[in-house]
């Protein structure tokens, strides 16, 4: 698996005239995968890491993310995207933090995410809810677009291509976000599920720290995937594989499955083809 993904990266941006590489590393294990699959690919002199925190991103994984590009010796900028989303008003739709404890700002969020919707990923894949649920969809997506735009355009004066690191699970789904990370040139493992992923981590030696957090999109304190999933990514993969496959699914939790159909039905106008990803080559 590894080899073919090299070789598929490799290819592509030889294909299309690129000169190498900028990926967003966040801390996590998708773009510790990508940023490691490019520098084998490519070589670390021609790859570029950023990394794009803002007030509410962990620390931990901030440091994960410095401490990994480190490592690979790859060049890398830090860059917050506070200053901007406060310029643009994202923070003025949630009272200000000041100084608060994390344990205080994950209490507040989780009290939040259960009172606001009875089922947020749910409202959030069809953008349905009360108008201050609305406004925090608004919060966490702008996000995802200001790293984009920052993406590109230190790619662009690089002649670089942007690298993604969505999977296939987070695409099957719809956990990404619309001109977001899903706008990129090249997705190298969005034909793998997110426990694949995993596998593919531990046989290129991400570290361990990267690999034991529970994943999380890292935009809302508090809030990780698998929550947002109501079950483990362990489920949900083996669930959407068995649909896939149009498999047995009588052994599986029926509300689980349910859940998993209304998910992949309202996320199916999220959906689009995206050019250059490894299964399509």
């Amino acid at each position: 698996m590894k080899e073919s993904l090299i070789s598929f990266i490799r290819e592509k941006i030889e294909e299309y005239n690129y000169r190498g590489a900028v990926v967003g590393v966040s801390g996590g294990v998708d773009s510790a995968v990508v940023l490691s699959l490019c520098v084998q690919a490519l070589g670390k002199d021609r790859v570029f890491a950023l990394i794009l925190p803002e007030r509410d991103s962990s620390k931990d994984s901030l440091k994960d993310a410095v401490d990994l590009c480190e490592t690979l010796g790859v060049e890398y900028r830090k860059r917050s995207i506070t200053p901007i989303l406060r310029k643009i008003g994202a923070y003025r739709l949630f009272p200000p933090r000041f100084f608060l404890p994390n344990s205080i700002v994950k209490r507040y969020v989780l009290n939040r995410w259960n009172t606001l919707s009875k089922d947020p990923f749910l409202d959030d894949l069809r953008n349905t809810g009360p108008e201050e649920f609305l406004k925090g969809l608004a919060y966490y997506r702008i996000k995802h677009r200001i790293r984009m735009c920052l993406l590109y355009f230190e790619a662009e004066k690089r002649g670089y291509a942007v690298v993604g690191t969505t999977n296939r699970t987070e695409y099957l789904t719809g956990l990404y976000v619309k001109w977001g990370d899903e706008a990129v040139d090249i997705e190298p493992i969005m034909h793998l599920y997110k426990t694949q992923v995993f596998e593919l981590a531990k046989e290129m030696n991400v570290p361990e720290k990267i690999l034991k957090k529970p994943p999380s999109p890292d935009l809302i304190p508090g809030i990780t995937d698998e929550m947002a999933f109501n079950m483990s990514y362990l489920e949900l993969d083996r669930i959407l594989m068995k649909l896939e496959k149009n498999e047995d699914l009588s052994d599986e939790d029926p509300k689980k499955v349910e859940r998993v159909k209304k998910i992949l039905e309202f996320s199916e106008k999220y959906r689009r083809d995206i050019p250059i990803t490894f299964d399509r080559i």
